[in-house]
């Protein structure tokens, strides 16, 4: 199953002291630092990703949708907040979908709609792991550990939690 990974952009650049840096020398370079960092994860990964901006500081002349090296950026329109739009997005996307976000509103709408949430400093880490273990070769998940630990019904997570768990384990 194909993951749908959509970003509140702004949000994810704000929250990442990297993405952040950039943002406030010019807005432009820290979109597109984010744009080219998403593009580089897409290729080890091949998940289709959307990132939703706020359309107030959207490039003048840019369309409401477009598409820069495989990722679909999204500008919210006038009167509109990017958070409505990933509302909109996820209600149609529904389990397909993985929203990442600080925003409490949009991770408790997501859930409510069935998507699996993560916050964006930890999709950020998620990101800078994946680089690293395709630089390096590196695979932590190689193999059984043996243990002696026993694992019951009560243990278990719930069927929901399961499947958001493994989707947020193929990021």
């Amino acid at each position: 199953m194909s993951i749908h990974i959509i970003i509140d952009g702004y949000n994810l650049i704000r929250q990442s002291s990297v993405f952040s840096a950039l943002d406030r020398e010019d807005i432009q370079m820290g979109r597109e630092a984010l744009i080219d960092a998403l593009a580089v994860y897409r290729k080890m990964k091949q998940h289709k990703i959307t990132v939703v901006f706020d359309g107030i500081n959207a490039p003048a002349f840019s369309p409401n949708k477009d598409r820069i090296k495989g990722i679909s950026i999204r500008f919210s329109r006038n009167g509109e907040t990017a958070d409505t739009v990933i509302k909109k997005m996820t209600v149609v996307e529904k389990e397909k979908a993985l929203v990442v976000s600080s925003d409490r509103q949009v991770l408790h709408f997501a859930a409510c709609q069935g998507c699996a949430i993560i916050e964006s400093p930890v999709f950020e880490e998620k990101m800078a792991t994946a680089g690293y273990k395709n630089l390096t070769g590196f695979d932590d998940e190689t193999g059984w550990m043996p243990t002696t630990k026993k694992k019951g019904p009560a243990k278990r997570l719930s069927k929901r939690k399961r499947r958001d768990r493994i989707k947020i384990k193929k990021l």
